[in-house]
């Protein structure tokens, strides 16, 4: 028996398929983005009536008219780390479950981080360039070891606290700037300040979130405080740093070279027009946004994701959850069914709960209730058959209590 069904837009890894038929869930498939208006003719159009999910990476926008268009839509999967493309607000307002992939594509963008770090060091890009015009350019000026040269890493999350460790093998010296207290790993040490690191690094590297703060965070001022002569890499977000006042210090030498891989306007879809001020400068690699896009890494989202979802719909699971409390629920007893409901954190939740329950004329043999964000998630074990009439009853109950949201049965 189908349980939900799924729809997975922008080529998601093949590797999600396998949670996803473990828990008899249907998938469909878009190779490409969906605008609005095409989602919510897919979502709809997934057949029956019972739940639906989706899954998108970057380019899939999912936002209130989502919503507020798709009732049957209980969770969203983002096959990448950001979920800047989901409306988050909406979803935790309206008893959706979101998740993404926040650890899966770590070792990926670190690596690449490694590369262009050394790429820049020893000036392969615009030494390659001469060679393919023609120019044999066979000297040591400019290019140097990167042994025994300073990194400093802004942002010393998952990414770059594994970057560090990679940068520390290979006989860097590693700094760190993050605005909450992160223990190092190996010899890093954290810096005084963020001007402090600025001064001192020979490669600057970015990893931070996209957020309010972030946005704009290293202009122009925070370029005029780099050590002259340094590198700088942003693998994080396209709004954090502004691209012409980098390219103006490019120009004047105050900055070696750049490499970057995120910009504030990236194309649409493969094989559109890409265009930025950086385009002609031969100390900048440029990189169409594929830090995390590795066959590892896309591999690793799709199982991480999927069976997030996965475990979601069979057993109201919500570890990792972005949007709702987290449970670790355990699979379902046999012979019996679980009730997953999603509603708002207001008094006496459970004792309504409960009552409905009694009057159904039902033991309850398994109950964890937790709140956080304005809603609260109640799974609740009856010793019943899923396919018993009075397991509907209880799920019509509980959802007519006025601060229910979504009401599921499981089983």
């Amino acid at each position: 028996m189908i349980r939900a069904h799924v729809l997975l837009s922008e080529s998601i890894h093949a590797s999600a398929d396998d949670a996803f038929e473990r828990a008899n869930i249907s998938v469909h498939r878009s190779s490409a983005g969906l605008g609005p208006d095409e989602l919510i003719t897919a979502l709809n159009a997934l057949p029956g009536e019972g739940p639906v999910m989706i899954g998108v990476r970057s380019k899939t926008k999912i936002r209130k008219q989502i919503f507020e268009a798709v009732p049957r839509l209980v969770a969203v999967g983002a096959f990448c780390i950001g979920t800047d493309q989901i409306d988050l607000d909406v979803a935790n307002e309206d008893g959706v479950a979101v998740f993404n992939a926040p650890f899966s594509n770590t070792r990926s963008v670190a690596e690449l981080v490694i590369a262009e770090v050394v790429a820049l060091s020893r000036q392969l890009f615009a030494r390659s360039w001469a060679a393919h015009e023609g120019n044999w350019r066979k000297d040591a000026k400019g290019a140097h070891e990167v042994r025994g040269k300073t990194l400093g890493i802004i942002g010393y999350g998952h990414i770059g606290s594994q970057l560090s460790v990679l940068a520390e093998a290979m006989g860097l010296r590693v700094i760190y700037h993050d605005i909450v207290n992160k223990l190092p790993l190996g010899n890093a040490s954290a810096a005084e300040s963020l001007d402090a690191l600025l001064a001192e690094a020979d490669f600057v590297t970015l990893h931070v979130p996209n957020t309010p703060e972030t946005r704009g965070m290293f202009g122009a001022e925070q370029i005029a405080k780099m050590k002259r002569g340094a590198y700088l890499v942003n693998a994080s977000r396209g709004t954090v740093v502004d691209i012409e006042a980098l390219r103006d210090a490019i120009q004047s030498k105050h900055v070696a070279g750049a490499a970057i891989d995120v910009f504030p306007a990236e194309p649409k879809a493969a094989g559109d027009r890409f265009t930025s001020p950086l385009q002609g400068l031969r100390e900048v690699i440029l990189t169409p946004h594929i830090g995390g896009s590795t066959q590892e890494a896309q591999a690793n989202i799709g199982r991480e994701v999927s069976e997030a979802l996965a475990g979601y719909m069979t057993t109201g699971r919500t570890t990792a959850c972005i949007t709702l409390p987290n449970i670790d629920a355990p699979a379902l007893r046999p012979g019996g069914c679980r009730l997953v409901n999603i509603h708002r954190d207001v008094p006496g939740v459970l004792s309504a709960a409960n009552q409905v329950v009694s009057q159904v004329g039902l033991n309850i043999t398994g109950q964890r209730l937790e709140t956080g964000g304005g809603v609260g998630l109640l799974l609740m074990d009856v010793d019943l058959p899923r396919d018993d009439p009075r397991a509907e009853e209880l799920r019509r109950g509980l959802q007519a209590l006025d601060h229910s949201l979504r009401t599921r049965l499981l089983g």
